[in-house]
């Protein structure tokens, strides 16, 4: 009884957050099955149907089908493109003990200290300047830049909890640099590289600002988060519509999170990551 009243602030904390996160969700969910007169008169109250006329209604007004699809292409090479260069960097910086690896690291550990918008003007000009201006492609190659420091601080972590008697004993069987990094640091490394996808994923399909500056508003090449905004002009202050919307592009992000979850929680859980 004493340690049950003891724990009973922590528990009364716990469930004041929970409902701080599951009262905006339902409200969000309701509201992407209402018409405005509904989500203003009754803004809690369940809707009156589970019609998904708002849900059409938002994926062809913003065309949500090529903006998903060109969101998801751009993501996927872009968080490919991201492992193939943090995994190599990573290893070399764990496995190295001078003086120049530990300033290296630190140049990368840098990068959080740049804030987003401040290379948004340098970005435009190279953009520019390479001729991929208002091309997806472009994208593809700046993303990773952003999601290096990230990436690296955390799988150096990891790396470097991997027992060097591995390596060694592999080096004495003959395997090469590369053989060592593809299967027994990648494998062994697992959670940590959960952990660099689900974040950058978040990342990725959330970027906005260089999206609708770089790609631009063809719809045949913008990405969700630059159309949904166009709802919004396209059928006025449906909110909704716009719920809904936002609702549709959700559901990657969730079935993401759902397939990752528990190897990033297995990352936490382990204290392997060290920032």
């Amino acid at each position: 009884m004493k340690l049950g009243k003891r724990w009973l602030p922590a528990h009364l904390l716990v469930w004041t957050y929970a409902v701080l996160l599951i009262v905006p969700l339902y409200y969000f969910l309701a509201s992407a099955f209402k018409s405005n007169e509904e989500i203003f008169a009754h803004p809690f109250a369940l809707p009156d149907s589970l019609g998904f006329d708002n849900f059409r209604t938002a994926y062809t007004s913003a065309s949500l089908g090529p903006a998903i699809v060109n969101s998801a292409l751009v993501t996927v090479l872009s968080l490919a493109l991201t492992l193939l260069l943090a995994l190599p960097a990573s290893f070399a910086l764990a496995r190295s003990t001078g003086r120049l690896a530990s300033a290296m690291e630190k140049v990368f550990s840098l990068g959080f200290l740049i804030p987003t918008f401040a290379a948004l003007f340098p970005t435009f000009l190279l953009a520019a300047a390479t001729g991929l201006f208002h091309t997806q492609l472009f994208m593809v190659l700046f993303l990773p830049a952003t999601a290096m420091p990230l990436s690296v601080v955390i799988l150096v972590q990891f790396m470097r909890t991997i027992p060097r008697e591995m390596e060694e004993a592999a080096r004495m069987d003959g395997a090469s640099t590369y053989t060592v990094l593809r299967h027994i640091y990648t494998p062994m490394c697992l959670p940590g590289i959960a952990t660099v996808v689900l974040l950058n994923f978040l990342t990725f399909w959330n970027e906005y600002l260089y999206s609708l500056v770089i790609i631009g508003p063809d719809p045949d090449q913008r990405t969700v988060q630059a159309a949904l905004p166009t709802l919004k002009a396209v059928v006025g202050t449906d909110y909704g519509v716009l719920t809904a919307g936002t609702v549709l592009t959700l559901i990657p992000v969730w079935i993401v999170y759902t397939v990752l979850q528990k190897r990033m929680q297995q990352a936490l859980i382990s204290g392997a990551v060290k920032m």
